[in-house]
């Protein structure tokens, strides 16, 4: 033995080192559920388990982790992490409709619930258990369940409802040919029968569980089987007063397995104390003591206060009829006190009506207590299977919700489908519709640019004809009138030049003169050139203004357009003036497609070296702290910071949107020319 453990720590060893897997977690639940092991390296186990399936991401396999945990938990008796895990394996197995996983853990529940005497909520379970296999039709664990349900129902007495779910459990096993399942079910069957004192049906029950339990092969419980089964029939004989037949069965039971004894030591003591009391009823007393004792003494080194019940009352009943009263009251005392003790209410009951027989002096104080204990059983019995009753029907209800919401949630779904594919729909109509304005205002967008360049080359070809013109008139002028009177100054100086007398200084005076007047001449001249070139022509706001009238008309939008007359628009160099038109144009088109407004106003003012250019629409705004920003603001804004100026949006939901923008104009061609034209001035003068 000491090698085999050895041998196991070097296997935990081994599967510490090992990477965590699927395989190795569900190795170590295995290894947590060996009796082999320690409680403590069972636990040790389970613990590294819990670790890694909670690790784990798989979001199928947890469920059934956490499952096979609270199985192991359960068997090693660890209340707290049982219930934990087991919680956690039916939270996880509704989030994945895993339902056999929901229903194993209702399962376990169940018999967590049955080990601890609340059949009620193990019913309520091994029923949520029964259902959910049932949906999923897997048979042969619903018809277990159906049997385990009937069970708990034997436990508060409600017979019909047993009987009802054990032969439903039996509908579903002979298709199966389950003979060891259709076993317990007709051996439970005959229970129910003797308790119902039909016993002759119990007979007919249990000779169907002996028919199948003779088909079983196999398995190594068979005798097990036999036994109880040998045990049952003697109870229904012992009821009906037969204790010749009692006590062959109760022979048979004690005989069908040679190792019984030491196997399984408190079912040997209780098939021994019906054998014993069977004979004591036919009048057979040989070594009926010493068989009582023996049990008594299985009993006590097992711990078992509601054995110790029994086999003092079996005692009772022996003394009783040696007419020994001190001894058989005695012993029903220490029945009675066991029987309180392991809460064995049938006992005690038992206990106190045979008190009530022999203890004369206090024999109405146990008539009160056996009536007031009968009356409560009866009533909490009562209430069990009205409760057992109100579960089934619960269940039942909630089924029948669940189905019917099923079926709305399928109309929903359809419901659910059509509208969406009708919004697709429209959505798709809308798009396209949008689509369509965008491209038609593309088009009227490269309309205007095909006009605007076209007015930019008329415009030009203008300009270069003024140039010319300007340049034959300013030749004219300076050949017929300047270039004349200098050269009539020259021939005049050149002459005089020759002289000295008074006369020669007057005439040179003259041609001085002449030469002044020549002079202011060509500052008229000058003066008149300047003028021209900075003459307003407003081009430029020309365009503007053709661009607002063709958004306008093709949209049904009113534009306004103000701007400073004073300033000479024409004279922006040319980049302010393309990327100011493509920032009022993006606008336009942001106002037209998403604004949906009514009216729009372009303002453009000029304050000292700057320009102030507000674009303000009626539309129906937007919030400006949300959301990225689109194509056509950030192409804005591109555009802006090319111009080194600053700009800004504000906007409110419904009442519009105003974008202002500051462009400097140091550098600017008209900035140039101006500060170059006062200077010649100057030098001129």
């Amino acid at each position: 033995m000491m090698v085999f453990a050895c041998n196991k720590q070097d296997s935990i060893a081994y599967t510490n080192s090992v990477t965590t897997t699927n395989d190795s977690i569900f190795k170590w639940i295995d290894q947590g559920k060996d009796s082999d092991f320690s409680e403590e390296v069972r636990s040790l186990l389970l613990e590294k388990a819990y670790v890694a399936a909670s690790k784990s991401i798989n979001d199928t396999l947890k469920p059934k982790y956490y499952l096979q945990l609270s199985n192991a938990y359960l068997k090693l008796k660890d209340s707290a992490l049982f219930l934990r895990t087991n919680k956690e394996s039916i939270v996880l197995a509704k989030i994945v409709n895993d339902s056999k996983t929901h229903a194993g853990a209702h399962w376990d529940l169940a018999t967590y619930y049955g080990n601890i005497k609340l059949p009620d909520s193990a019913y309520a379970n091994y029923k949520e258990a029964h259902i959910l296999y049932d949906a999923v039709g897997d048979d042969p664990n619903s018809a277990r369940l159906l049997y385990n349900m009937a069970r708990s129902q034997v436990d508060v007495k409600d017979y019909t409802g047993a009987e009802i779910n054990a032969i439903n459990a039996i509908k579903i096993f002979k298709p199966l040919e389950d003979n060891k399942r259709l076993y317990r079910c007709y051996n439970l069957l005959g229970t129910i029968s003797t308790e119902l004192k039909e016993y002759q049906r119990a007979l007919e029950y249990f000779d169907d569980a002996e028919n199948h339990l003779d088909q079983i092969s196999g398995d190594e419980n068979v005798n097990r089987y036999s036994g109880s089964l040998q045990n049952n029939i003697g109870n229904v004989f012992k009821e009906q007063g037969d204790f010749a037949n009692a006590t062959k069965y109760y022979t048979n039971a004690l005989n069908s397995d040679d190792s019984l004894q030491f196997k399984r030591p408190k079912i040997y003591a209780q098939y021994l104390i019906n054998l014993s009391t069977s004979r004591l009823y036919s009048g057979d007393t040989l070594g009926l003591k010493k068989d009582l004792k023996v049990a008594k003494h299985i009993f006590q080194e097992e711990s078992d206060s509601e054995g110790l019940s029994f086999a003092h009352y079996a005692f009772a009943e022996y003394f009783l009829t040696y007419k020994d009263t001190v001894q058989a009251l005695h012993s029903a005392e220490l029945a009675r006190q066991f029987a309180e003790q392991s809460s064995n209410n049938k006992r005690l009951l038992a206990s106190l009506a045979l008190l009530t027989q022999m203890d004369s002096d206090n024999s109405s104080r146990y008539a009160q207590r056996h009536f007031e204990l009968s009356d409560s059983l009866l009533l909490a019995e009562r209430k069990a299977r009205d409760k057992f009753t109100r579960i089934s029907f619960e269940t039942d209800e909630v089924e029948a919700a669940n189905r019917e919401l099923a079926r709305k949630q399928q109309i929903w779904i359809g419901i659910a489908l059509g509208v969406f594919l009708l919004g697709i729909a429209v959505y798709i109509i809308i798009n396209q519709r949008a689509k369509n304005q965008a491209l038609r205002f593309q088009q009227q967008q490269q309309a205007s640019n095909q006009e605007i360049f076209d007015l930019m080359l008329s415009q030009k070809q203008k300009i270069e004809e003024s140039k010319k013109m300007e340049q034959k008139r300013i030749s004219e002028e300076l050949h017929d009138g300047v270039l004349g009177k200098m050269l009539g100054a020259r021939m005049v100086l050149t002459g005089l030049n020759k002289r000295t007398n008074e006369e020669a200084i007057e005439e040179r005076a003259i041609a001085i003169a002449a030469l002044k007047d020549v002079e202011g001449e060509v500052r008229a001249i000058s003066h008149e050139l300047s003028h021209a070139a900075y003459q307003n022509m407003n081009n430029f706001i020309h365009s503007i203004q053709e661009l607002l009238g063709n958004v306008g008309t093709a949209n049904g939008i009113a534009p306004s357009f103000e701007y400073d007359e004073d300033f000479e628009w024409d004279s922006l160099k040319g980049d302010i003036k393309i990327n100011l038109y493509r920032i009022v144009q993006e606008s336009l088109q942001n106002a037209v497609k998403h604004a949906e407004c009514k009216n729009i106003l372009v303002s453009f003012v000029r304050q000292n070296n700057s320009l102030h250019i507000t674009i303000n629409d009626d539309g129906k705004g937007f919030k400006t702290n949300g959301g990225r920003k689109g194509i056509g603001m950030r192409n804005i804004e591109s555009r802006v910071v090319k111009l080194n100026g600053t700009w800004e949006v504000n906007s409110i939901v419904n009442k519009g949107t105003t974008i202002t923008l500051h462009i400097p104009l140091n550098g600017s061609k008209a900035q140039t020319e101006i500060e170059i034209t006062e200077k010649n001035l100057q030098n001129i003068e």
